[in-house]
């Protein structure tokens, strides 16, 4: 590394503590660390994927990592499974592979142990999708819209489609893949994650065992004099809490500097630096979309499945994951063992499909209700002042939101809801259409055409009802 670039990082770095707070600037080093070297472990050592690939296109998608990505050196140990990442000496982060966890980022002290849920085989409810070989688009106007979604655009930003997955009534009705990427890949969700919590909220709720409303259980918040106490399960959910841990809506470098990504890349127990929080705004007053809100759903999850790493882990593939058939659904977890549930499963595009297909049959698989009965309209139902249109654990186009009005003008309709993840992934349910649509990619977030998904949307739309019913769709 030249003397110039030493000082052009030292100089970026300094000017961001200047501007945001020496605190907070001395985590810029552990947060990029972090981040890059636990996404290298989950998706060398889960997915499959080869690490230089992964480094690449994931640094392409961040806004401003080209500052700091030039400086970062990372080691992958195929023998030890695990992945180490410098920057410059300013930071290191190291991510370790379990076998059946996943990975997860280590700081210094032992990972608590954790025994991976067994493969009991418990039979699928939901009726299979599809077969084992990828189903090819079956129209015309269905392969056209794949091809569309996975050209690449001759200059930046780049699309880097991974997977598409469409299903009309249950079947899937085109799939593509790109290189080295199939039908029982498991890939990074990133936020989609916090769909998958609701929806375990949600079982638990169905089960008497959490309730919405009322002051939610976190023994943090238990005395009536804690402003805290207020908050409750439905403003989780619906990132309405109010906790003081900055946002979660931007992926880029200047994110580091957010409180929340110190507790998802610094803090060993995640829910514990979250819990201790003080409150920016009142509980139910104010809409904050961060990753601390659905930490403590997960902690939430934890404790009243039996208080255990594993027994969350259980409860999740007995109640979720097994009856819709999600074979290569992968829940990584924090370094003290909780669900890392903002933003670190892994499932196959068909899996997220799964996912997708619970929430258009109403929460119901093959005849047995895993969902609350009204969970589903519940869940794609507006926040209020929540401008992006969300709901509790999904983004909604209802209502008269920024997002909402600004994703219909852009072709998608009125009922459309959705799980999101950064940088191009997507869950869309469609009910009037009767269409599930998983899209998993690395593209940036911004501007908000990059990933090409309204193309996407518009054109599975137009595609599928021109044909009708198409083969396979009953």
């Amino acid at each position: 590394m030249t003397r110039r670039r030493k000082i052009v990082l030292l100089t970026t770095i300094a000017c961001a503590g200047l501007a945001l707070g020496a605190a907070r600037a001395g985590d810029v080093p552990k947060v990029a660390t972090g981040f890059v070297a636990g996404i290298l472990c989950s998706e060398t050592f889960v997915s499959g994927l080869d690490p230089r690939r992964i480094f690449t296109e994931t640094n392409d998608a961040m806004p401003g990592t080209g500052l700091i990505s030039w400086a970062m050196d990372y080691r992958v140990d195929r023998v030890r499974k695990d992945v180490t990442v410098t920057l410059f000496g300013l930071g290191r982060s190291h991510a370790v592979y379990r076998e059946g966890l996943g990975c997860t980022l280590a700081h210094g002290e032992p990972l608590a142990e954790v025994m991976p849920p067994p493969d009991d085989r418990q039979p699928a409810l939901l009726p299979e999708i599809a077969g084992p070989a990828i189903v090819p688009p079956q129209s015309p106007e269905l392969a056209t819209a794949l091809d569309r979604a996975f050209d690449e655009p001759a200059q930046p930003p780049y699309r880097r489609t991974r997977a598409i997955v469409v299903m009309k009534a249950g079947r899937v009705i085109a799939e593509r893949y790109a290189y080295g990427i199939g039908p029982e890949t498991p890939l990074l969700g990133f936020s989609m994650t916090k769909s998958v919590i609701s929806a375990l909220t949600g079982v638990l709720v169905r089960q008497g065992k959490l309730k919405l409303d009322g002051p939610a259980p976190v023994a943090a918040w238990k005395h009536p004099d804690d402003p805290r106490h207020a908050i409750s399960v439905d403003q989780l959910l619906r990132h309405t809490a109010g906790l003081a841990l900055g946002s979660s809506l931007q992926a880029s470098i200047g994110s580091a500097f957010e409180p929340v990504n110190r507790m998802k890349f610094v803090e060993a127990d995640m829910a514990a630096y979250a819990a201790s929080m003080p409150l920016a705004t009142a509980p139910g007053t104010a809409w904050n979309y961060h990753d601390g809100n659905t930490i403590m759903l997960s902690h939430l999850i934890r404790n009243t499945v039996g208080g255990h790493p594993a027994d969350a882990l259980r409860f999740a593939r007995r109640e979720l994951f097994a009856p819709l058939g999600m074979r290569n659904a992968v829940l990584q977890l924090d370094a003290s063992g909780m669900i890392e549930g903002s933003s670190e499963m892994l499932a196959s595009a068909r899996d997220w499909a799964r996912f997708g297909q619970l929430y258009l049959n109403d929460g119901v698989a093959g005849g047995k209700r895993i969902l609350p009965e009204g969970w589903v309209s519940y869940s794609s139902s507006p926040t209020p002042n929540a401008w992006g249109g969300i709901g509790a654990g999904f983004w909604t186009n209802q209502g008269d939101s920024f997002g909402a009005k600004f994703r219909i003008a852009h072709g998608w309709p009125r009922d459309a809801f959705f799980a999101k993840g950064t940088i191009g992934q997507y869950t869309i349910v469609i009910p009037s259409e009767r269409l599930v649509i998983v899209r998993m990619g690395r593209s940036p977030n911004w501007p908000p055409e990059a990933d090409g998904v309204f193309d996407l949307v518009r054109d599975v739309v137009a595609a599928t009802r021109e044909k009708g019913k198409m083969a396979g769709a009953d």
